[in-house]
């Protein structure tokens, strides 16, 4: 079988000494291509894979997507807590040849690293001794892994694709031998994927390029064929920070202490030569916040967050120059300088408790952030200034308002789009919807939403389809619920596919799930990963050609 992904090499692991340096640098070209780099998929938490060799809404209209295979590691669930969805590689060449992996994280201080084609488990790490950081076990402070792994990458916006479509082969593999005198089948489908980008409408103009967080050593450069090593990096329930080679797992030095153990960490990601990762209230010993770890200096630097703490579930996003933008529950969206973490601006919402981790994205060559608030709108501002650009007028979400995320995407005719999810409690009123909005630097429009979702997750966006996850979990604001009580009332998840322009549904998984979602979903490589409370992996895709 023949497949064409995107390029990176790999090489033997480097001294410690020369850590931090590779570490920073070695995902510059590997955020270009399909890859899943973090929670959220990029620094900026869009939830959007720009292209795709398979999935296109025409693609989904015709079928055959389904359930490939699904994986259930050893793991012990903290609380409601299990499986986290994954980062991943889609092409590495290592010892053992070409790979595509996956690196998933359990509850139960795991860090798992998974063949993404053949669902074959590659290697475990126990991450720390379970039920490691001590203090006692509630919904809000549930102890053990509470954030998924991460790959390095450059918080620099990825470029848009030329046009519609992607690189990977989405048809029937066919001989190398071509008709007589008509060449290769290579050349031909070289030539027909010519004819068809140049018959394509023009790709809207490219923005001004913004200044990167730069690696503050030398690497190797943006060339994919450069040596470089590659981590997937983790935080176990101890606070230590871990850093995997992807390729067996093996920890190259020791763990290095970054937060007091037992913290809800949300949302980690590592670019420039920091580690980051935010921490949400209800742990007696771990102010909510955001932290920063110097990976060469083992410095951690904190900022407490007031009120009601951290909001969101994917924990900061990060601009294309590394400014840190985090949702603070009691009404504000602060702006901190990278490294430092010095207050640079605040944003405040006159009162309304924001609700969702900020997406940041760009619109014309500015950058924007967008929240939600509790009561029910959706919050666009200049992420320079903190000017605000837009609001709806009117609440997309219910009463018993729940957000766990945004997505935002561009069209292929320059449009700008941010979907929102909300409502939804998995009780008597399930009346939970993802909202698309339709946004043009000075207003925002609605343009379509969904049936009835039971709790949705964050939306996911892969060219040009938006995946939405009714997660069935039963969420409550009555705080002494227990989680086998909450877990009890839960129904199972069912992952649904939607075109992202004309909000039309092109599939849905039906009964594959058993069990609820307590996490997010991810992409790559053609695949939507599914991680359920009863400790299994669904993923979805076309079947590999044979």
């Amino acid at each position: 079988m023949t497949v064409m992904r995107k390029l990176a090499r790999t090489t033997s692991p480097a001294p410690y000494a020369a850590l931090a340096a590779v570490l920073v640098t070695a995902p510059l070209q590997a955020q270009r291509g399909p890859d899943w780099m973090t929670v959220g998929a990029d620094a900026q938490r869009s939830n959007w894979m720009r292209t795709d060799g398979k999935i296109n809404p025409e693609g989904m209209a015709k079928g055959g997507f389904a359930q490939i295979w699904s994986i259930k590691p050893e793991n012990k669930t903290h609380q409601l807590n299990a499986l986290m969805p994954p980062s991943m590689i889609e092409f590495y060449i290592g010892y053992r040849g070409f790979r595509s992996l996956g690196f998933f994280a359990g509850s139960d201080n795991r860090a798992i690293g998974v063949d993404i084609d053949l669902g074959a488990i590659e290697w475990e790490k126990s991450m720390a001794p379970s039920g490691a950081g001590g203090g006692a076990s509630t919904l809000a402070c549930p102890g053990g892994v509470t954030t998924s792994l991460t790959r390095p990458l450059n918080t620099a916006y990825p470029p848009m694709p030329l046009g519609r479509g992607g690189m990977g082969r989405g048809t029937p593999a066919k001989s190398g031998v071509g008709e007589p005198h008509q060449g290769a089948v290579t050349l031909q489908a070289y030539e027909a994927r010519m004819a068809a980008a140049a018959a394509r409408p023009a790709a809207p103009p490219t923005p001004p390029p913004t200044p990167a967080a730069k690696p503050s050593m030398t690497g190797p450069g943006d060339s994919p064929f450069a040596p470089r090593v590659q981590y997937a990096v983790g935080i176990s329930g101890d606070g230590h920070l871990h850093m995997y080679w992807i390729s067996n797992g093996n920890e190259p030095t020791f763990s290095i202490p970054f937060l007091p153990g037992a913290a809800n960490a949300r949302g980690l990601v590592v670019y420039g030569d920091t580690a980051y990762v935010a921490t949400l209230a209800g742990c007696p010993s771990v102010p909510s916040g955001v932290w920063a770890l110097d990976l060469a200096s083992k410095k951690v630097t904190s900022w407490k967050a007031s009120g009601k703490g951290v909001a969101g579930a994917l924990g900061a996003a990060a601009g294309p120059d590394g400014t840190l933008y985090v949702s603070n529950g009691n009404g504000e969206l602060v702006a901190l300088e990278a490294k430092t973490l010095k207050v640079l601006r605040t944003f405040k919402t006159g009162g309304a408790e924001i609700t969702s981790s900020p997406v940041v994205f760009d619109y014309k060559g500015t950058s924007y952030a967008a929240i939600t608030t509790a009561d029910g709108k959706l919050h666009v501002v200049n992420a320079a200034d903190f000017s605000k650009s837009a609001s709806t007028s009117e609440a997309f979400g219910a009463a018993n308002f729940h957000a766990a995320g945004l997505a935002s995407w561009q069209d292929w005719e320059g449009n700008r789009w941010i979907l929102a999810s909300g409502g939804g409690n998995g009780g008597a009123n399930k009346n939970g919807a993802v909202t698309a909005f339709k946004f043009n630097g000075a207003s925002l429009e609605k343009g379509w939403a969904s049936r009835d979702l039971v709790a949705p997750r964050a939306p996911v966006v892969v060219n040009g389809v938006a995946f939405l996850l009714s997660s069935g979990e039963f969420t409550t604001g009555d705080s002494k619920m227990s989680a086998a009580n909450r877990a009890a009332k839960s129904q199972p998840a069912v992952l649904y596919a939607y075109d992202a322009i004309t909000g039309k549904e092109l599939w849905n998984s039906g009964g594959n799930m058993k069990s609820f979602a307590t996490a997010g979903i991810s992409a790559g490589g053609s695949r939507i990963y599914v991680p359920t409370f009863d400790g299994t992996m669904h993923v979805f895709g076309f079947p590999m050609e044979h």
